[in-house]
C-alpha cells in the first residue's frame, strides 16, 4: 500500500495519517509517497514511490545501518527550515511568538565528543553505534560526524574493549577530544586489579589518549585533557559536560555575547565548567553558579591561572533545589542561563521576580525552553529574537540562544 508522508515526527520518522492513527516511516520526507509493509504503526520494508526534491543521497556510507544521525537523507536548507519550525511550534504551544535569525551549523566531522559501545566478538571487537531502535552495534570507521581525532583514536579504543569488554555486555565509551589527546571515560568494564591497570594504562601510552576513566576511577593520566575556552586553559572533570562541537560553541558564545551586550556584573546559571563565564570576564564581571562542585573547581583553577580577566566569583549550588531568589539577583546587570534538557523551572520563576534587564538563555530542548519563556513573558519579558544553532548535525537535536528583555 502507498502512504503520503504529511510531516516529519519529533524523532525524525516521516509521519502519515492512518485510518485510525499515525503511521510512521523511517528515512522518508514530507511530501514523499512511500510503499512498504505496515508494522503496527510502523512502515517497513519502504520504498520511496515520489521522492522530495529535499531529499539528497546521504554523504556517509553507514547512514542506513547506522543510528547516530536521522537526517542525512534530508538536504540542509530542510533541515534548518525543520528545526526552526520546531521551536516555532514549541513556541505557539504557549502562545509565544519570536523573530528568528539564520540558524548556524556545524561543519561535518566536528563532533568533539561522543559516546560510543564497544563488544568483544568471537572474531575481535565491535565498535560504533548502534542501529536505530536496535541493539545491532554498527561500526563507523568512515563516519562523516565525528572529529578525525576521534576516527584515529579508534584502535586504542578497540584495544580497550579487547582488554576489559566481555561478548555478553557492552562497554560505554565517552571520547572527548582535548589539547592532551583524546579523553577517555568507559563504563560497563570489568574490574580493575593490578595486572589489568597496567595493561590499560600501556594502550593510554601507546595510542597518546590523555586520560582514562575506568568505571569512575582514573586509571591513566598521561597528560593533561585540557580545553581553551576564551582565553582560559580549563581541566574539566572526566565526563563532565563540554557543548558537542568548537564551532556551536563558538555560535552560542556569540549569540549570548550579542544577547547581552556591554554589562557590568553578569550571573552565569548553570555555568558548568565556564563555557561562557570565561569569555565573558574578558569584558566584565560574573558570577557564576553550578550544581557539580567539581566544575566549579575546574572553573576556579582556570580562572585563576589566566591573566587580564575581570573578577569571577563562583559557588556551588543547586539550581533545581535552590535557586537564585530575586533579592539575591539584585547586584546583577544581566543574566545567562544555559540548563540541561529539564529546563530551568524553578531558576525561571526566580528570575521572573526579578528586575533583572537582560536575559541570554540558552536551550537544548526547545519544550522546556517554551516553557519557561512563557513564565518570564507573563512577568513583563520581551522575547526579542532567538537563533537556532546546530551542533548536533543531521540528528533531530535541536539547540538555540534567545535574548529577553524587560519592559
Amino acid at each position: 500500500m502507498t502512504y503520503r508522508i504529511d510531516r516529519l515526527g519529533h524523532l525524525g520518522d516521516g509521519v502519515a495519517q492512518g485510518p485510525d492513527s499515525p503511521i510512521f516511516a523511517t528515512g522518508v520526507l514530507p511530501g514523499e509517497e512511500a510503499d512498504g509493509v505496515l508494522t503496527g504503526d510502523r512502515l517497513t520494508d519502504i520504498r520511496i514511490v515520489t521522492p522530495s526534491t529535499d531529499r539528497v543521497k546521504p554523504p556517509c556510507r553507514h547512514a542506513r545501518a547506522c543510528g547516530g544521525c536521522q537526517l542525512q537523507h534530508a538536504a540542509d536548507p530542510f533541515v534548518a527550515r525543520w528545526k526552526q519550525e520546531v521551536v516555532q511550534t514549541a513556541l505557539a504551544g504557549q502562545g509565544l511568538t519570536a523573530p528568528f535569525r539564520p540558524m548556524v551549523t556545524s561543519p561535518a566531522n566536528t563532533r568533539r565528543r561522543a559516546t560510543l559501545s564497544g563488544r568483544r566478538t568471537k572474531g575481535g571487537v565491535l565498535l560504533g553505534f548502534h542501529a536505530k531502535g536496535s541493539e545491532i552495534l554498527t561500526p563507523i570507521p568512515d563516519c562523516k560526524l565525528l572529529h578525525p581525532a576521534l576516527i584515529a583514536a579508534f584502535p586504542g579504543l578497540e584495544a580497550l574493549v579487547a582488554l576489559g569488554g566481555s561478548r555478553t555486555t557492552e562497554l560505554s565509551l565517552m571520547v572527548t577530544v582535548t589539547r592532551g589527546g583524546v579523553d577517555v571515560v568507559v563504563t560497563g568494564g570489568k574490574p580493575l586489579d593490578g595486572t589489568f591497570r597496567l595493561d590499560l594504562s600501556r594502550v593510554v601510552e601507546a595510542h597518546g589518549f590523555s586520560r582514562l576513566t575506568w568505571d569512575g576511577e582514573t586509571v591513566a593520566l598521561r597528560d593533561r585533557p585540557a580545553q581553551t575556552i576564551g582565553r582560559a586553559t580549563v581541566v574539566p572533570p572526566a565526563g563532565a559536560f563540554l557543548q558537542a562541537t568548537a564551532e556551536g560553541e563558538a555560535a552560542l558564545l556569540s549569540g549570548v555575547r550579542e544577547a547581552l551586550g556591554p554589562q557590568r556584573r553578569v550571573v552565569d546559571l548553570f555555568s558548568g565548567v565556564g563555557t561562557f563565564t570565561l569569555p565573558l570576564a574578558e569584558a566584565m564581571e560574573v558570577h557564576a553558579v553550578e550544581g557539580d562542585a567539581a566544575m566549579i573547581q575546574a572553573l576556579d583553577l582556570a580562572a585563576r591561572h589566566t591573566q587580564n580577566l575581570h573578577r569571577i566569583s563562583h559557588e556551588a549550588r543547586d539550581l533545581f533545589r535552590r535557586p537564585l531568589e530575586a533579592d539575591e539577583l539584585k547586584p546583577f546587570s544581566a543574566a545567562v542561563i544555559d540548563p540541561p534538557r529539564a529546563g530551568a523551572e524553578a531558576q525561571t520563576a526566580a528570575l521572573a521576580r526579578s528586575s533583572i534587564p537582560v536575559i541570554a538563555a540558552v536551550s537544548c530542548n526547545p519544550v522546556t525552553f517554551a516553557r519557561d519563556a512563557r513564565t518570564l513573558t507573563r512577568a513583563g519579558y520581551t522575547l526579542d529574537w532567538v537563533q537556532v544553532v546546530d551542533q548536533f548535525r543531521w540528528s533531530t537535536h535541536v539547540e538555540l540562544v534567545a535574548r529577553f528583555s524587560l519592559t
